[in-house]
């Protein structure tokens, strides 16, 4: 039997990683000919990515052309409010459906994730696997789906709160906490753990956004 090669990520897919990854930082300029050569496309999925990149407010246009999407103070308040309830329904669900295999993924990533404290790049893309983790716990694929569009505008952010110092240590301990409480089986406290920890997080950014503009 010969073995199928791996499905080629499309346009759509291959733009957004490269926004989510900071190839192409809020305010970047997104030329149709320039994606289809980077990324050894035709110009036609190029242009249909960039439509719907935009309907979900990714990308927004800047007179003929298309530009990453930025997030003022009033929507960034806004995404933290929707994630901090999304993220608190993911937990409470995980606590009360994961798996003991799921448990002890977290337990590991966190283990794992504390050597990278330091790096705020680093701990930045384990912190999204690490929620992520709780995300597919709790088996609901609605709001699995939500979450994702969720932590994808979060991409609009040009540097993470983990970048704070002395943020990525606390974060660490607020994830064992969440871990904790999941493996419990006690959903309020689980909700409650995720909730605070966005809510410390969304504090922390502001913060940094203060002190950004004091420097100016």
């Amino acid at each position: 039997m010969t073995q199928g090669r791996p499905a080629q990520k499309d346009a759509y897919h291959l733009i957004l990683e490269a926004i989510d990854s900071g190839i192409y930082k809020p305010g970047d300029r997104l030329v149709e000919s320039e994606l289809a050569e980077r990324f050894g496309v035709s110009r036609t999925p190029i242009r249909e990515a960039l439509q719907r990149l935009e309907t979900q407010s990714l990308l927004e246009r800047d007179g003929r052309s298309m530009i990453v999407a930025s997030l003022d103070h009033n929507q960034m308040a806004e995404l933290y409010q929707v994630r901090r309830e999304l993220e608190g329904l993911a937990a409470r669900l995980a606590a009360r459906h994961a798996t003991a295999e799921e448990i002890a993924v977290l337990r590991d990533m966190v283990v794992a994730d504390d050597k990278l404290v330091g790096n705020p790049q680093a701990l930045s893309r384990a912190n999204r696997r690490f929620h992520e983790q709780i995300h597919l716990a709790s088996h609901n694929r609605y709001l699995v789906q939500q979450l994702d569009l969720v932590h994808r505008t979060m991409a609009l952010m040009a540097t993470t709160s983990l970048a704070a110092e002395g943020r990525g240590e606390i974060a660490q301990n607020e994830h064992k906490g969440i871990v904790e409480a999941i493996a419990a089986r006690n959903e309020d406290a689980a909700e409650k753990a995720l909730k605070d920890h966005i809510s410390i997080a969304f504090m922390t950014r502001l913060k940094l956004d203060a002190d950004s503009r004091e420097r100016r």
